[in-house]
């Protein structure tokens, strides 16, 4: 199928690179300080790989992304070249829209990519200097385990248990955890009404606020993100 629509129009030509399935999170995955490709695939967990590759390949065709080779180990370092990082203010608006007129289904409140997010944002320099450990036991999905990992420079999720034990484990429900990481549900609410409970150690309990991830809109996740990408650089 042939690619574009054939029109000279500002919006038509934007469009062609902007305007396909994935493409704006990749864009926003690399915002959000992601270099690697594995770190990129962590933002889209449901894209193959092999899309995610042809997708990055196009990306650098269109002047959006460049890349090059790792300064250590194998594969290659990815960044949003200037072209990119004003397309990625377009990304960051259009999730300002969708926060504001679009409404989160349960179909949508993943609680992996929701704390994806948060490590995303967090602030680095807000974190302590050593490694700390939260996990999330969901009441509605009791199976399931979530654990962030904050440490510098790379907050992760994991899915499987991280090893040398909880500083912190929160006690609540998915569509909770989604509204306090979106912003619509005030933490400090949530944690009044038992909804989102912090156990352990009281000092990191009072401090896991301050720590950032929490934004009240896509808006603010770009001055957050940017933040983050400087402590990371």
């Amino acid at each position: 199928m042939e690619r574009g629509y054939g029109q000279y129009c500002p919006i038509a030509l934007g469009a062609e690179v902007l305007a396909e399935r994935w493409t704006p999170l990749i864009i926003r995955n690399l915002w959000l300080g992601c270099e690697r490709f594995s770190q990129i695939h962590e933002g889209c967990p449901r894209m193959s790989t092999t899309l995610l590759a042809s997708r990055l390949r196009t990306l650098e065709r269109d002047g959006v992304v460049a890349s090059a080779p790792a300064p250590r180990g194998r594969g290659r370092r990815y960044h949003l070249t200037p072209s990119g990082r004003e397309l990625a203010q377009v990304v960051m608006a259009l999730g300002a829209w969708g926060e504001r007129w679009r409404e989160v289904t349960p179909r949508e409140q993943d609680p992996y990519i929701a704390l994806w997010s948060w490590a995303r944002m967090i602030d680095l320099d807000a974190l302590p200097a050593r490694r700390v450990v939260v996990r999330f036991a969901l009441r509605d999905r009791p199976r399931d385990r979530f654990w962030l990992v904050l440490q510098r420079p790379w907050p992760e999720v994991c899915v499987t248990y991280p090893g040398a034990g909880d500083d912190l484990v929160v006690r609540t429900d998915v569509a909770t955890l989604v509204d306090v990481q979106r912003g619509r549900l005030a933490l400090t609410e949530a944690r009044a009404s038992g909804a989102f409970a912090v156990e352990g150690d009281p000092v990191l309990a009072r401090s896991l606020p301050r720590w950032g991830g929490i934004s009240p809109s896509m808006a603010r996740a770009v001055g957050a993100s940017s933040g983050a990408r400087s402590a990371r650089a």
